[in-house]
């Protein structure tokens, strides 16, 4: 049964729903467009190509913030939060607000999966990864495959999270 994480002014909507794991997968239907799941590949590419506007430092200061606000419960204060931080994108603001919150959603998901060690910090470690090392998005988004915990861990570690 699917929960609804946010209506967008756009009248998108983002939501959790069963996914192949579990029933904390993110889904996103845009007006007219069909219901899917976004990949991380898909939004650290558009974070890169909003990034040439915006700054890479920028955006990873944002996602920061929410990631440090980030726990296992799905908070409407935070997703207020990223309402009014991604005001300060423009044009942009509705795209940036809606990629946030897919993260966020991504990372409270992360947050409440049985057995998991890293939790919210590999997004966070994509996010690095995307924005500051300027690692291309599909390497960001395939980096942890095939890697174990403990080396993914320490990766974080010396990052700082």
């Amino acid at each position: 049964m699917s929960r609804q994480i946010k209506l967008f002014t756009d009248k998108s909507i983002l939501e959790y729903d069963l996914g192949t794991f579990d029933n904390w997968c993110v889904y996103l239907t845009r007006p007219n467009l069909m219901r899917h799941a976004p990949r991380d590949i898909q939004y650290f590419s558009r974070f890169q190509q909003l990034a040439q506007q915006y700054t890479n430092q920028k955006i990873y200061n944002d996602f920061v913030e929410v990631y440090n606000r980030t726990t296992s419960l799905l908070d409407t204060q935070v997703i207020n939060f990223i309402t009014e931080i991604t005001a300060d994108y423009g044009n942009d603001s509705i795209e940036m607000d809606i990629l946030f919150t897919i993260v966020y959603a991504g990372m409270v998901a992360e947050e409440n999966k049985a057995n998991t060690i890293l939790k919210k910090r590999i997004k966070r470690l994509g996010m690095h990864q995307t924005l500051i090392e300027k690692m291309t998005a599909d390497n960001a988004a395939n980096f942890s495959r095939g890697k174990k915990w403990r080396e993914l861990d320490a990766i974080c570690k010396q990052k700082g999270f």
